[in-house]
């Protein structure tokens, strides 16, 4: 076998999202040591050419650094606490979906144990990884981060973010709330259209296209929101609560819930309340803070 001078991997947690990492890495040429706390998950990852480790003790004695992509916080602390006096001098890449306030923790807790410690926040599914679209955000460690740059993008496009370790898996998790706050509307529209016989994938079709045209205005609607500059508006807040009254009334005549769309009408019902009626719907930030 020709001799490689690629940084080797471990990675620990053969999830989706674990096993789309490690295969990314062999394509690549990089050699990978994996790990999965319930066996039967490399088979084909062993065929394509990973060694695999039947403990943590073992996994973690393989060289380069170590990635868990495991459930979440608690499973990180469950499979590394027990070797935590092995890490002086390694590296720690955490790409487990880990909770900012959870994410300083884990840093605090590898810093008393003489382990680096970077963390990342995933913004990609597990088929894109390794290919253009994908992202991964990080923080903590520069050291780190700069020693397996290279490595790391190999997944995906790699932006780092500063010493902070909890401020990626805020950028990821903002970026969440506002993909699943996406993924709801479309829910609560295609109940809608059910209603009068409209396939889910057709209203997905039309929907893809007019959410592609409305993010369009994002950035804009930011910086309204930095100069808090409410009354230069387009449509006012009470426009847009007469708008949500007519979405609640035609999703009750349609037999739907109103459990996504609910909370965005209280917000705006509460501003008119208060005399806020003819400020921009940007205005509706500062309910959130």
């Amino acid at each position: 076998m020709a001799e490689t001078t690629k940084t080797p991997v471990i990675i620990l947690g053969l999830g989706a999202m674990g096993q789309a990492l490690a295969a990314t890495f062999l394509k690549a040429g990089v050699p990978t040591t994996v790990w999965n706390r319930t066996p039967g998950k490399d088979a084909e990852l062993l065929a394509a050419g990973a060694a695999t480790a039947a403990t943590v003790t073992e996994a973690i004695g393989a060289d380069g650094p170590i990635i868990a992509v495991l459930l979440d916080h608690a499973s990180v602390h469950a499979t590394l606490d027990p070797v935590a006096a092995r890490l002086a001098g390694r590296q720690l890449i955490n790409l487990t979906s880990t909770a900012p306030g959870d994410a300083r923790e884990l840093a605090a807790w590898a810093a008393g144990h003489d382990c680096g410690y970077l963390d990342g926040g995933i913004m990609a599914v597990p088929p894109m990884i390794g290919r253009p679209g994908a992202s991964i955000l990080y923080s903590g460690s520069r050291t780190v981060f700069d020693t397996h740059r290279e490595t790391l993008e190999l997944l995906a496009a790699a932006e780092y973010f500063g010493e902070d370790a909890g401020f990626a898996s805020t950028y990821d998790f903002a970026l969440l709330a506002t993909m699943y706050a996406m993924f709801g509307g479309f829910l609560h529209g295609a109940a809608m259209m059910r209603s009068v016989g409209v396939p889910a994938a057709e209203f997905g079709r039309r929907a893809a296209a007019w959410v592609g045209a409305m993010a369009q205005s994002l950035p804009h609607q930011g910086a309204v929101i930095d100069t808090a500059a409410y009354t230069d508006r387009v449509q006012s807040i009470a426009f847009h609560k007469a708008a949500l009254d007519a979405i609640n009334r035609a999703s009750r005549d349609a037999n739907v819930t109103l459990d996504f769309v609910a909370p965005l009408k209280n917000l705006l019902d509460r501003q008119v309340a208060d005399g806020r009626g003819a400020l921009g719907f940007e205005r509706t930030f500062e309910e959130l803070i």
